[in-house]
C-alpha cells in the first residue's frame, strides 16, 4: 500500500499538484465549538494545530520532501505554527504572518507558545502581562507585539504565559487576554 502512496505523489508531484491532495478524515464526531476540525493521517491528532519550532534552522520547503526547494528558513526556536496537513513524516505549517510550506515532523516540538500580536489603533503599544487573569490586577511586564511565550494555560478568555525577557534575570510568569495572542485558538482550553 505504501508504494501506491508513493507513486500517487510523485504522479501528482509530476502534474504540479500538491502530494498531500486528498483532504484529511473529518472527525467522527467533534467537540462543540470544533467544527472543521480533522483528523490528521498520519497522526491520528486533530487539523488544525498548533505547535511550535523545535531548533532555531528550520527549512519551510515548497512540498512535502527534501527534493522540494526551501521557500524560506525560520531561524526562531520556540516559534509557533500551525499545522494544516500531514503527509507521512511532514507537516504543512503555516506562521502568523501566513507563510505555508512543508517541513518535517522532527523539526516540530508539541510545547505549547504564542506570540503578542498588535492590535487595530494600539499597533505599537505594548501589551500588558497581568500578575492574575483580571486587567484590573497588577502589571507584570509590558511586552512588544512579536514576543514570543511559553503558554502554561488558557480558559477561553485568559492565558497563563511565561516570558523570557532580556533585562530580568530569569522569566516572567503572568497572565494575558486570549485574544492577543496567535498561538492559541479563541475558544480553546489548553491545560
Amino acid at each position: 500500500m505504501l508504494h501506491l502512496r508513493v507513486l500517487a505523489a510523485l504522479l501528482l508531484s509530476a502534474i504540479g499538484m500538491p502530494a498531500a491532495a486528498a483532504p484529511p478524515t473529518p472527525a467522527a464526531n467533534p467537540a462543540p465549538g470544533e467544527i472543521g476540525v480533522t483528523i490528521g493521517p498520519a497522526t491520528k491528532l486533530p487539523l488544525p494545530r498548533y505547535v511550535s519550532l523545535k531548533t532555531d534552522r528550520v527549512n519551510l520547503r515548497e512540498g512535502p520532501s527534501k527534493d522540494h526547494r526551501t521557500l524560506w528558513v525560520f531561524q526562531r526556536a520556540g516559534l509557533p505554527v500551525e499545522i494544516i496537513a500531514e503527509f507521512e513524516t511532514w507537516r504543512r505549517i503555516r506562521d502568523s504572518e501566513g507563510t505555508e510550506g512543508w517541513v518535517l515532523h522532527s523539526l516540530l516540538s508539541g510545547r505549547r507558545t504564542a506570540v503578542v500580536l498588535s492590535r487595530g489603533a494600539d499597533k505599537g503599544a505594548p501589551v500588558p502581562l497581568y500578575d492574575r487573569a483580571d486587567a484590573t490586577s497588577g502589571v507584570v511586564a509590558q511586552l512588544q507585539a512579536g514576543v514570543i511565550g511559553s503558554v502554561k494555560t488558557c480558559d477561553k478568555t485568559w492565558c497563563r504565559l511565561v516570558v523570557a525577557l532580556p533585562q530580568k534575570r530569569g522569566d516572567v510568569d503572568g497572565y494575558m487576554r486570549q485574544d492577543r495572542l496567535w498561538g492559541v485558538y479563541p475558544d480553546e482550553k489548553v491545560e
